[in-house]
Parts: C-alpha cells; sequence; structure tokens
C-alpha cells in the first residue's frame, strides 16, 4: 500500500468511527447515513484511490475540475455529486457527469439543467439548496432558496423534463438566527424536509454536514453528509 493510501485508509476509518458513533447516539442505524467524499482540489489519482478502498460517492463544487476528473473516473463505480453553487452556463457540462446535483435553487437553473439533462440522455437527481439565513425572500450569502420557496421550486422539479426532485441540502450559514448554531439549523432543514416529502415522498435526502459538524447532521436526521478534508487532509495549495 502507497503511502497516500494508507493516509486515505487511515482517515476514511477515523471517518467511519465518527459516523458510526453519532448513529449510535441518535438511534439510528449506519447503513441510513451515506458518506460523500469531497475531493475537490485533490487528483484523479486520489479518488480512484477512495474507490479502491470502497468509496462510491464522491463530489465536486466546481465545474472546471469536475468534469475532467469525472471524465479520468469513467470506468469506476461511482456516483458523482455536484455540490457548489452552479451557473447555468455550465448545466449542460455538468449534466453529462453529474448523478446528483445538490445546489438547485432558482427556476432558470431548473430549466437549464432539464434542456441538458433532456439532451444527454440523463435523469437527475436533485436536491433544493436551503438558504438558513433567511426565511424568505432573496437566495442567502452561499446561495440557496430561502425556506418559503421550497415548495414552488420543488414544483418546477416535478414539471421538468430529466430531473427530480430527490431532496433537500443547506450549509450551516455563517450569518442570521443559525449562525454557529449547525445542530438548530439542520433541525429546521428536517423539518423542511419533512414537509417536502409530504408531497414529494421521492424526495428523501437530507444533505448536510461537513467535516466540522457532521455528528451534529446526523443527529439532525441527515441522509447525506459531505467530508472533505478529514478524508482527504488539507488542500493542496493551502499546506
Amino acid at each position: 500500500m502507497t503511502d497516500r493510501k494508507a493516509e486515505l485508509a487511515a482517515n476514511l476509518a477515523r471517518v467511519e468511527e465518527r459516523i458510526t458513533r453519532a448513529c449510535v447516539a441518535a438511534g439510528r442505524a449506519r447503513e441510513d447515513v451515506t458518506l460523500v467524499v469531497v475531493t475537490k482540489t485533490h487528483p484523479a489519482d486520489d479518488v480512484r484511490l477512495l474507490a479502491e478502498l470502497g468509496v462510491r460517492h464522491v463530489a465536486e463544487n466546481r465545474d472546471q475540475e469536475a468534469a475532467p476528473k469525472a471524465a479520468a473516473c469513467a470506468d469506476l463505480p461511482l456516483t458523482w455529486h455536484f455540490v457548489g453553487q452552479l451557473q447555468t452556463n455550465k448545466a449542460r457540462s455538468v449534466a453529462r457527469y453529474a448523478d446528483f446535483v445538490h445546489s438547485v435553487d432558482r427556476p432558470r437553473l431548473v430549466t437549464a439543467l432539464s434542456s441538458a439533462a433532456e439532451r444527454e440522455g440523463r435523469r437527475i437527481g436533485c436536491l433544493l439548496q436551503v438558504a438558513l439565513d433567511r426565511e424568505s425572500g432573496a437566495a442567502g450569502q452561499r446561495g440557496g432558496v430561502a425556506p418559503d420557496g421550497v415548495g414552488e421550486l420543488a414544483a418546477e422539479l416535478d414539471a421538468a423534463v430529466g430531473l427530480w426532485a430527490a431532496g433537500v441540502m443547506t450549509v450551516a450559514p455563517l450569518s442570521g438566527p443559525y449562525a454557529g448554531r449547525p445542530r438548530a439549523a439542520f433541525d429546521r432543514l428536517r423539518e423542511i424536509s419533512t414537509r417536502l416529502r409530504a408531497d414529494h415522498p421521492a424526495a428523501n435526502m437530507m444533505s448536510a454536514g461537513m467535516s466540522a459538524d457532521l455528528e451534529e447532521a446526523v443527529a439532525a436526521g441527515a441522509t447525506h453528509v459531505r467530508i472533505g478534508s478529514a478524508v482527504l487532509g488539507e488542500r493542496p495549495g493551502l499546506r
């Protein structure tokens, strides 16, 4: 085993232990939580090593990096998640490789993704990114639709060709009533998720929690946690 593979294996084991402990504390089954490894700024070689170590879900947040990396790893049994803010002019590229887009937050993006998915002959799961730094009105600082706009945007997805409403996503907010309170933020997301599923039963994904707050996310009911640095280490260029 190479030094890098051994490093990734050790990091994965520590993250797995954290997720398992969090599930036990929350009275949840370990299989109810999917680990999505965010590989941004790390090379395709790392993605290959992660696949060898059993990782099946990987994520990227910039199409410029994600598209060539996904192409280089097209032979691997991976599910690709796009988790960054997405410009409409990148929708066609993202639709070629992303199985799930976690950052759907406006009707124009639904339209662009739908056209791209239809052109590529693909069906993409879309998570509504919820901005918890505001309850209504415009998008939040990190993107996202305000909670009171979730239902309307989900209806747009229902009507879109090549897309389906897969669930909700949030990032712990830096401002507003939930700043510095990730557990409260994730509890709020769970409330939104429960309401969404009442009208859209297939929208059962709740993507929340990163390296620093995965325990709070699992306690609140997250089905997917997005972990980067805890698995891959510091990003290249930041060392």
